[in-house]
């Protein structure tokens, strides 16, 4: 879940993190009203995503006003995987997709930005991350009438409906785990650690995604990579036909798929 950061010093005397807060956020110019206090913000280990204010995500940017869990390039490559196996299974037919544990809304909005086929549902737990969710929306350009945001507990909010895909990015870290400071002490905690061994919400979403899918449906899901084949074998616990793992950009095992 970290972020590494480049923090070696360039020829002017300002770290990489610097640079790209300077060119990003004031457009080159270190006199600005407030980079200084940004600079600061940097050196204390805030992250430079928060900083800044936004995160690009396949070709949007992801704006993080109420400072939800930072989107990796893990879950951005497993969303451009789900973007195209969708294009693929569904090309021009309607499709209803649910981001489940959907924070800034990264997921289903850049599903919503490549499909103009596809609606999408918005589940959180956070009221406050609402509003986030929608200003990303509106800054892709995506009609309000295409997406459905919500707030409640898992699948509290979405009672007796199904959908076609359901995408998850729940916490999955061990709570006995040890994190970065950079990520402890500024990302959400409930968005990160999930009980002792990290299944707790990924045990909820295996036990639920059964009765919210409709025939032929699926789950793709992020794991930890240590209890990915554990997640795979709670989906099929709990009425996946089948599910498999795929390794990350990285080579390691990240991503679960039930297929219902």
């Amino acid at each position: 879940m970290a972020i590494v950061y480049n923090t070696f010093m360039d020829a002017r005397g300002m770290g990489k993190e610097e640079r790209q807060l300077l060119e990003e956020k004031y457009g080159g110019d270190a006199a600005a009203a407030g980079f200084t206090e940004d600079r600061a913000r940097l050196a204390a280990g805030e992250p430079l995503a928060y900083v800044i204010g936004w995160q690009p995500f396949l070709g949007l940017s992801i704006y993080l006003d109420s400072k939800p869990l930072i989107p990796r390039p893990e879950t951005e490559w497993w969303t451009e995987e789900l973007i195209r196996h969708l294009k693929e299974r569904f090309g021009g037919s309607t499709l209803r997709l649910l981001d489940l544990c959907a924070g800034s809304g990264a997921i289903g909005a850049a599903v919503l930005a490549a499909l103009p086929n596809a609606r999408a549902a918005f589940g959180e737990l956070r009221p406050e991350h609402a509003a986030t969710i929608e200003k990303n929306l509106r800054a892709g350009g995506i009609d309000a009438a295409r997406a459905d945001v919500r707030i409640g507990d898992v699948f509290e909010p979405f009672a007796g409906e199904r959908f076609d895909i359901i995408a998850a990015n729940p916490p999955y870290i061990p709570e006995i785990r040890t994190l970065a400071s950079s990520v402890a002490g500024y990302e959400p905690r409930e968005a990160l650690y999930a009980d002792a061994d990290g299944l707790g919400v990924i045990r909820r979403i295996a036990t639920g995604a059964a009765a919210h899918l409709n025939p032929g449906g699926e789950l793709w899901m992020e794991c930890d990579i240590d209890n990915a084949g554990a997640a795979r074998d709670l989906l099929v616990a709990h009425g996946a036909q089948r599910a498999e793992l795929r390794t990350d950009l990285y080579g390691r095992p990240r991503l679960a798929i039930g297929y219902y």
